[in-house]
Formats: C-alpha cells, sequence, structure tokens
C-alpha cells in the first residue's frame, strides 16, 4: 500500500470525472470555441459575482498573468514572505513583470493591513519603485493551510482603495477555506480585483486553473495568457473535470481536513515531534526534536510506503486529499505512534 501525502496535486480523476471528461463538447478555445471551456467559466464567474473567468493550465500562470496586468515594470508588489508567487513560481515576478517583492513577515503566510501600509512607497518619491499591488493567499501553503479572517481582507480592501493599489488573490486552495468558513464566492469577488482558483489540487482535476475578474481584467488576460503560451485547442475535456467537480468534490474537502486535524493530534503525542503547526485545512507542517534528523525520518516513513516532503528549515509537510483513503489514512497514524 503506497501513501503519498507529498500534496494534494497527486490525485487521479475519478471514475465520475473521467466519465465527465469523456463525454465533453469541445472546440478550438484559442477562437473560444470550446463549449466545455465557456460553461466552466461562465459558472465561475457567476459563482463568484465577477464579470468574467479565462481558464489556465496552470495556478502559477494564472497568478503571472494577475501580476502583469495590475504591474508596470520597475513597480513593487507587496505579499507575505512565505507567499507562492514569491518562492514557487520560479521568480516569474520578475522574469515575466520586471516587478519586485516587498516582504512581509506576517502570520503563516496572513498579513495584515497594518503591516501593507507600513510598506507602501510614497508614490511621489521616485527613489523607491511604485507599490501598485497586493498579493494575499488563502488558503496559505507555506503557513501551514491557514484562513484569512474575512473583516481582515476587507481591511486590506479598504486600504488598497485609499492608496489606489489592486489587490491580487492567490486561491490555489480558496475552495478548502470556503470548506471552513462557509463564506459565499460571491463575497471574495467583490474585494478582489483579480481571483486565481485552482482545480488541480483539493478537488482532484488532472488539469487547469481560472482566473476571475472583470470583463476588461479578463480581456487583457487572454493577451497575456498567449504570450505566454497558455492559449490551448480542444482544452474542454480538462474543463468538463472542473465543472464535475465543482458540482461533486467540494463537500469531500472536509473529510481532507478531518484526517488532517487527526494526524495533528497524533503529531502532537510523538516525542521525537518538537511542534506541529495549527491546523485548519489539509496541509500539516511539523519539525522533529533537534537528535531526530529529518532525512531519517523521511526514509523510516519511506520504507512504511509513506512520502512526505521536506520543506526546509527543519519543516516537514503532510497534505491530505481526495485519493487519501481511510485504509491509508490508519496506516499513517499508527505507523507515527509506534514510532515514538
Amino acid at each position: 500500500m503506497k501513501v503519498n501525502l507529498i500534496s494534494d496535486t497527486v490525485t487521479k480523476p475519478s471514475e465520475g470525472m473521467l466519465e465527465a471528461m469523456f463525454a465533453a463538447q469541445v472546440g478550438d478555445d484559442v477562437f473560444k470555441e470550446d463549449e466545455s471551456i465557456n460553461t466552466l467559466e461562465t459558472d465561475l464567474a457567476k459563482l463568484f459575482g465577477v464579470e468574467a473567468a479565462l481558464f489556465f493550465p496552470s495556478g502559477t500562470m494564472a497568478n503571472q498573468t494577475a501580476i502583469k496586468l495590475h504591474t508596470q515594470p520597475g513597480e513593487q508588489l507587496i505579499c507575505d514572505h512565505y507567499s507562492h508567487v514569491y518562492n514557487y513560481e520560479g521568480g516569474g515576478v520578475s522574469f515575466n513583470s520586471g516587478v519586485s517583492c516587498k516582504l512581509i513577515v506576517g502570520d503563516r503566510g496572513r498579513i495584515s493591513a497594518t503591516q501593507i501600509e507600513a510598506c507602501i512607497n510614497p508614490p511621489d518619491f521616485y527613489h523607491s519603485p511604485k507599490t501598485s499591488l497586493v498579493c494575499l493567499e488563502n488558503t496559505t501553503n507555506k503557513g501551514g493551510g491557514a484562513v484569512y479572517d474575512f473583516n481582515d481582507m476587507i481591511a486590506i480592501r479598504a486600504l488598497c482603495e485609499t492608496h489606489n493599489l489592486a489587490l491580487h488573490l492567490d486561491g490555489a486552495r480558496l475552495w478548502n477555506a470556503l470548506e471552513v468558513t462557509n463564506e459565499a464566492p460571491a463575497a471574495y469577488g467583490k474585494i478582489f480585483d483579480t481571483i486565481s482558483v485552482c482545480l488541480s489540487k483539493g478537488l482532484g482535476c488532472p488539469v487547469g486553473s481560472v482566473l476571475l475578474g472583470s470583463k476588461a481584467m479578463i480581456d487583457q488576460a487572454i493577451r497575456i495568457r498567449k504570450v505566454f503560451g497558455g492559449g490551448m485547442r480542444q482544452s474542454g475535456y480538462l474543463a468538463a473535470a472542473g465543472s464535475y467537480a465543482l458540482k461533486n468534490h467540494r463537500k469531500d474537502l472536509r473529510e481532507d481536513h478531518r484526517k488532517a486535524k487527526e494526524i495533528e493530534t497524533v503529531l502532537s503525542t510523538c516525542t521525537f515531534v518538537d511542534k506541529v503547526q495549527p491546523v485548519s485545512t489539509n496541509i500539516i507542517i511539523f519539525s522533529l526534536i533537534s537528535t531526530f534528523s529529518e532525512l531519517d525520518f523521511i526514509s523510516k516513513m519511506r520504507k512504511q510506503s509513506i512520502d512526505l516532503i521536506a520543506l526546509g528549515k527543519g519543516k516537514l509537510r503532510m497534505v491530505t486529499h481526495r485519493d487519501y483513503t481511510r485504509k491509508q489514512h490508519d496506516h499513517v497514524l499508527t505507523t507515527l505512534t509506534k514510532m515514538n
């Protein structure tokens, strides 16, 4: 029995999803003639209460497109030092847009309006880069799946309006946050200029993310996506997976969260564990005591057919997902307990 807890990106399409993909009505999406793509984009725009949406092959491309939409070369965006756009998108902020990042050490990847305000460069001080964009991430990946308080995001929106800054949400795992808070997606559409949502993590699709925003923004995004090489042809097979997941897989995220909490509980009792970050969704980040090697731990877990990942600086990560079965979960809990 192989257990993969490296990421929630390792899932494979469910049987129902595969049937939906094979039944998809497709066309050439570059010419906007793919019926399944058009349906997914329309449905997501309606769900979030925005004017338009655009399908992308990856969340990184969707985020990078949003950054290019909101900035000019030489400008600056503000984000947490854990942000995916800074750490895990290949330096695309500088390569694609010629923009620098002002980093904030927030609370497990979450930053506040007060922290942001202190980092905004005066627009008339030409010695410093012009601040033009704030990027938030919900849930936070490197922050262990932490969820933003909605009122904190409203305060950030108000600050951005005061200083004429754009506000983008990297919502790769926003579906997980929504299951915790029960907030309406349309509430997010009202406060963010653009939102990227991922279909290939918790929802279990093989490929795909979607960028949401105004019609004017998405019209520009189509051109940027083309420049980035993201225009696809009969990609409706992938969109059909997304449409199926939105109808059938969202409720399953709560089971992922429950299993993650159970792993947190067991890790908290393990003598070889130094600290476990609070678990809010499906990500478990923990560190070991100084006498316990991370490499040895990973090796021991692998011998039990359990894969996880090291984040560096003494941190390890497990991520639960829809393909992580109850039988696998019991095996993980038993293995951890026996290692004491």
